[in-house]
């Protein structure tokens, strides 16, 4: 099967190594080759994390430009760097809650208005779906759910390659026991805002 190639981009702690396991896992209960890479940069300091996957039959984890599928971006700063991986058929799902690197704290350059940030993805690729993670993720029970918020957006994007059961699955096997309800009710709440059903 042709590979479905997914960009994820974000800062440490966010939770994107998880997402990206869980991704990977619901892959192999499926029985499609998956393989994934990751960096991992400065993530105790909130650095940039980001993982490649390809779901498919695929040798290499690493994207070339152009080629991704889908673009997960759990920051929109990130997901500004991301759009060399990005074309004209590529679904974006990105979080609009900013994290101000320190680096930018720290010097007179300000962070780039976020609506410039969406228009720019939306001048690209194919379609964009903005959210704001963080407060759906507090509201569904935790702000570390965030990555499920983003996970369940990605689930709802036409072409994903893997069932909402499937990715519901691997959640529950991934995750720690007591936070599956909260987490599961972040994911519903994504998959709602990007679905077109």
């Amino acid at each position: 099967m042709k590979p479905y190639i997914i960009y994820i981009s974000g800062v440490g702690g966010q939770g994107i190594i998880k997402t990206s396991t869980v991704i990977g896992e619901a892959a192999m209960r499926s029985n499609i080759p998956v393989v994934m890479s990751e960096i991992h940069g400065m993530a105790q300091r909130g650095g940039v994390v980001s993982t490649e996957l390809k779901i498919g039959d695929a040798y290499s984890p690493i994207i070339k430009e152009g080629t991704a599928d889908l673009l997960l971006a759990f920051e929109p700063l990130e997901a500004l760097r991301a759009l060399p991986k990005l074309n004209r058929k590529t679904s974006v799902v990105v979080n609009t809650s900013p994290i101000y690197p320190s680096s930018l704290r720290q010097s007179d350059v300000p962070y780039p208005d976020v609506d410039v940030i969406m228009d720019e993805l939306r001048s690209k690729t194919r379609e964009v779906f903005a959210m704001d993670a963080e407060t759906i993720a507090k509201n569904a029970g935790h702000i570390l759910s965030l990555n499920m918020v983003m996970l369940g957006g990605a689930a709802a994007v036409d072409g994903f390659p893997l069932s909402k059961k499937l990715i519901l699955d691997s959640m529950r096997s991934n995750l720690p026991e007591k936070s599956i309800p909260i987490n599961i009710k972040a994911f519903e709440e994504g998959f709602g805002i990007c679905s077109k059903g």
